[in-house]
């Protein structure tokens, strides 16, 4: 279908202004105009019972792991989210996700957590990975204190941040923990050598695009041959069996949407649960545009009806 009115409105909005491309900014200009953009989108962020913020180690220094808590009835232990914002490994803070953890949190009744892992290009991969590992970790470590139950501990993300969601079930696969109940994917990198349709079509200046693409993988990857490592490119994975089950929402007018359904279709092939859906007319980016974007928040909704079976 063609780009949905709403989302053409909120291209239209952008030509006009001039917005530059993310892509034509140094990264410090990037990440500036990637939170003001969020923030403008994402509508007015519901109030939880409580925030709080954590120093907690990682593996080069301390890291910044923000909790949002529901409201809860008595003291049973709750079932927790680690969320991992996007930005192209490049971008992002637990402030670029606040609104989408905030809607999770009460949608699913859950404790959210979102960690501030390192950034590229001052800190390639595997930094990004190792510091969200430390994070999940972490969570399982301190779950008595924290008022969470181990046993149901879900991971997601959106774009880079789904990307290192499905890294992280790939690490905790592996080692041997922590035990992860499900991964929720939203639009996912899952492969640095793709060479898809989706990738190819796109590249409407206005909207996130196959150059996007590009400028934040250059970014992410020391070495373009670090790419080929399962845990920067989930799909090229020897093996994908024993994962947990999987949400995986993916959007039509977005280049990384074809890499993100096939990484759902190896999921299935190699016997793991997934649901995958794909939102028409939709954009890359759109998830978090709850306020501008109807879509946006019947894909939050999805995604926390989907959390919640799993988390019970």
């Amino acid at each position: 279908m063609p780009l949905h009115p709403q989302a053409q409105a909120l291209r239209e909005r952008r030509a006009q202004a001039g917005t530059p491309p993310l892509y034509t900014l140094t990264p410090a200009q990037a990440r500036a105009a990637d939170l003001a953009d969020i923030r403008a989108a994402a509508g007015t962020p519901e109030p939880v019972a409580a925030v709080e913020e954590h120093r907690i180690p990682g593996p080069a220094g301390e890291l910044t792991l923000r909790l949002y808590r529901p409201e809860q009835a008595g003291g049973a232990a709750l079932p927790a989210l680690l969320y991992l914002f996007g930005g192209g490994w490049t971008l992002g803070s637990p402030d670029t996700s606040d609104a989408i953890c905030r809607r999770l949190t009460n949608a699913v009744g859950c404790v959210t957590a979102s960690v501030g892992y390192r950034l590229a290009p001052e800190h390639p991969f595997p930094a990004a990975v190792h510091d969200c590992r430390a994070a999940a970790h972490w969570l399982a470590g301190h779950a008595a204190d924290l008022g969470i139950d181990p046993q149901r501990l879900a991971v997601g993300g959106d774009s880079a941040g789904g990307n290192l969601a499905a890294a992280l079930t790939l690490l905790a696969r592996d080692e041997g923990g922590p035990a992860l109940r499900h991964q929720l994917l939203v639009y996912p990198n899952t492969d640095h050598r793709a060479d898809t349709a989706s990738l190819r079509e796109h590249d409407d200046p206005a909207l996130f695009n196959r150059r996007s693409v590009a400028w934040y993988w250059g970014h992410y990857l020391a070495d373009p041959a670090d790419g080929d490592h399962p845990h920067a490119s989930p799909l090229r994975a020897p093996s994908l069996a024993g994962l947990p089950p999987a949400t995986v929402i993916t959007a039509e007018y977005d280049p990384l949407r074809d890499e993100g359904e096939h990484y759902a279709e190896a999921l299935r092939a190699a016997g793991v649960v997934v649901e995958s859906r794909r939102y028409a007319g939709m954009p890359h980016g759109f998830f978090a545009m709850t306020g501008v974007l109807d879509a946006a928040a019947a894909a939050q909704q999805y995604a926390a009806e989907r959390l919640r079976e799993a988390l019970r």
